[in-house]
């Protein structure tokens, strides 16, 4: 018999027990449920509106429940519908009446707002130390590659030269924000929405912030409507974890490029790539590629949920079960992603020569080239149109803009000397760029040790 049954006449068809039935996805938010019921009938207790000696058996039954869920000796049932109902179904057949004292001065609403709360600061604090640790390494291939020049890239066509490090760094410099952006969500969300009731609160007399404080609560939420209806941290999260995802999914593309013939930048370990079922010289990005795939998915975990809030009235709808799903899906994905691409960039191996042979080429030393002009007194517009025609016989004479003689370059304009050389040498050209942000050594090693502090601050 469910608990809610003393209104109806008539059970509810099986249809509808299948479908309004969750415990199949929130059975794993179990140990939360009970660390929630704990705290909630000590307070009971404590406040005098359960006996103490009914709140102590309780607490110690649900301990044992448990323990023996995390031994597989219990067996949940989708006719007690969902988490909540299930463990208290257990907890009244194992202490019979006193175990129906526990729902005292609670509802479902606040009950499952709390799980969730509770369940995703615990995902929170993981996802953001796999970040961290895919920062790490971000940043310790930054290290080894701070002499390594390769080309920088605008719509995929070479640009200007850069080193490997400086383009670490960009990707740093991302994952930095995503970091911090978990963060800031769990500050957010750091409210105990408990005590919330259905949505109107209670008549008894408890005390919130005592069961805020035993779970890890800075604060309690302010509102009992918005306590159980709000959903807006897992939203939150799931828009962190979709930029995040982002962020790898654009660094797996740089990968899967680099790791092609046509670049050949980057070899990945053969730990973290697999073959062809019918073309044995291959070896695929499928780590790279997965992650990129994957990435959609976690954005139709936001968008799903994003639509079944958008037109929900206050307070709590059944609609809102269907938050769990996605959120849990996203964060699943996210945890699953972040530790093998970690794994799959430390391992990868750095072709440097190549790097260096593509900078070589593409005239990406072509706006220094136009510098050399305008510190010689020239009008920007002026040089950049020499040097667009310099590139331009480079192009019909097959030819770079190191390979010119000074007698080539004179007949575009005088202004050309022979110290042009120096200053379109491609380590010159990077390591001439000194402004705060940029590629050159000084600047890059400034970027890292700001990265390697905000990585000492999290420690």
């Amino acid at each position: 018999m469910k608990a809610w049954s003393g209104r109806f006449d008539k059970t509810t068809d099986a249809l509808t027990d299948a479908l309004n039935a969750s415990i199949s996805f929130d059975s794993r938010m179990y140990e939360e449920d009970i660390t929630g019921s704990i705290a909630h009938a000590g307070m009971l207790g404590a406040q005098g509106i359960i006996e103490q000696e009914e709140a102590d058996k309780i607490i110690e039954c649900l301990k044992e429940i448990l323990e023996d869920i995390k031994a597989g000796k219990v067996e949940f049932t989708e006719e007690n519908e969902d988490i909540h109902m299930n463990i208290e179904a257990i907890l009244t057949e194992r202490i019979g009446d006193t175990g129906k004292r526990l729902h005292t001065a609670r509802s479902r609403n606040d009950q499952v707002a709390l799980d969730i709360r509770l369940y995703l600061k615990k995902e929170i604090a993981a996802i953001r130390e796999s970040a961290i640790s895919l920062l790490e390494t971000i940043v310790k291939k930054a290290e080894g590659g701070k002499d390594v020049i390769m080309p920088a890239y605008t719509h995929l066509q070479r640009a200007q030269p850069t080193t490997f490090a400086h383009y670490m760094m960009a990707y740093a410099n991302m994952l930095r924000r995503d970091i911090t952006r978990l963060e800031d969500c769990l500050e957010r969300m750091d409210e105990m929405p408990l005590g919330s009731g259905a949505l109107t609160s209670t008549t008894y007399p408890i005390d919130r912030r005592r069961v805020a404080a035993e779970l890890g609560f800075a604060r309690i939420t302010e509102n009992s409507i918005d306590g159980v209806s709000d959903r807006d941290f897992a939203l939150e999260l799931m828009s962190d974890l979709s930029i995040m995802m982002m962020h790898l999914s654009r660094f797996s593309e740089e990968i899967v490029l680099w790791c092609s013939w046509e670049f050949k930048f980057v070899e990945l370990d053969d730990a973290f790539a697999t073959g062809s079922s019918i073309m044995p010289q291959k070896k695929n990005p499928d780590i790279a590629e997965l992650v990129r795939g994957k990435t959609g998915r976690v954005y139709g975990s936001l968008v799903t949920l994003l639509t079944v809030m958008k037109a929900l009235p206050l307070a709590y709808n059944k609609d809102m079960q269907e938050d769990k799903e996605p959120v849990f899906d996203a964060v699943d994905t996210v945890r699953a992603c972040l530790p093998v691409f970690t794994a799959m960039l430390d391992t990868m191996t750095l072709l440097p020569e190549n790097m260096r042979a593509a900078a070589g080429k593409g005239f990406i030393n072509a706006t220094d080239c136009a510098d050399y002009l305008v510190k010689k007194g020239m009008p920007f517009r002026d040089a950049y149109k020499i040097v667009g025609m310099l590139v331009n016989y480079c192009i019909k004479n097959n030819k770079t803009l190191e390979a010119l003689t000074i007698e080539e370059y004179n007949a575009m304009s005088d202004v050309f000397s022979s110290d042009v050389y120096d200053y379109i040498n491609l380590e010159n050209c990077v390591n001439s760029r000194i402004a705060e942000g940029g590629p050159s050594q000084k600047s890059v090693e400034a970027q890292i040790a700001s990265m390697k502090a905000f990585l000492n601050d999290r420690k």
